[in-house]
């Protein structure tokens, strides 16, 4: 059977499990980017604070991720629960680093501007120092998804849902007949859903950052 004979034959289980994987990283991604801006906003004042929270959040990133998922396994169970703590972990680096760097370069003239007018420190960070910073997270966010594009391909092990099924069922049965098609598949899969997303940012991008700010 041809790649594009497979491709036909299981198209309704590989978009189900596009979606699933679409799905799953992006709700990983939304939870790494509130809790990665959080850290940020509590850090970025000190230099040895926000230097310990990327630090903290960078180790997470030298634990082999199927390690990672297989610890979580005894605590939180199969399936959706450890593909969660384990994506939103590994999402957490490149939002927090960015964020402390973006709200580190709003100028303090702006920000001393808005306290001047009377703006509490909250309307400070929401309309001053959030909107200013919001380029480079944004790209923190796209570094983000690209990596857990991948790393979703994991979950599999755990029975989690997505692309990865299809490559490690694959995997698990080289030298049949279709096995290099369900590699190919899940993997091409993921290199697809990759590509849009990242579409998806640029044209976000252009919608919520001024055209001065992107230079």
């Amino acid at each position: 059977m041809s790649f594009w004979e497979y491709l036909a034959g299981r198209h309704q289980q590989l978009l189900t499990d596009a979606w699933q994987h679409a799905s799953a990283v992006f709700q990983c991604t939304v939870l790494a980017t509130v809790l990665g801006v959080l850290i940020a906003l509590a850090t970025y004042r000190s230099e040895r604070a926000g230097a310990l929270a990327t630090t903290a959040t960078a180790t997470v990133l030298t634990v082999p991720s199927l390690a990672l998922i297989g610890l979580l396994i005894p605590v939180v169970g199969l399936g959706v629960p450890p593909t969660v703590i384990a994506l939103t972990l590994y999402g957490l680096l490149p939002v927090v680093r960015n964020a402390i760097v973006g709200l580190r370069g709003v100028d303090p003239a702006l920000v001393d501007a808005a306290e001047g007018i009377g703006m509490s420190r909250t309307a400070r960070l929401l309309r001053v120092e959030l909107p200013l910073a919001w380029p480079p997270i944004l790209t923190g966010v796209r570094v983000s998804t690209q990596m857990l594009m991948g790393i979703a391909a994991i979950a599999a092990y755990a029975s989690g849902p997505g692309l990865g099924n299809e490559i490690f069922r694959g995997l698990a049965s080289l030298g049949s007949a279709n096995a290099l098609n369900q590699v190919l598949a899940g993997t091409l899969g993921i290199v697809a859903l990759a590509l849009l997303f990242d579409a998806g940012y640029v044209l976000l991008g252009r919608l919520t950052i001024p055209r001065g700010i992107r230079g």
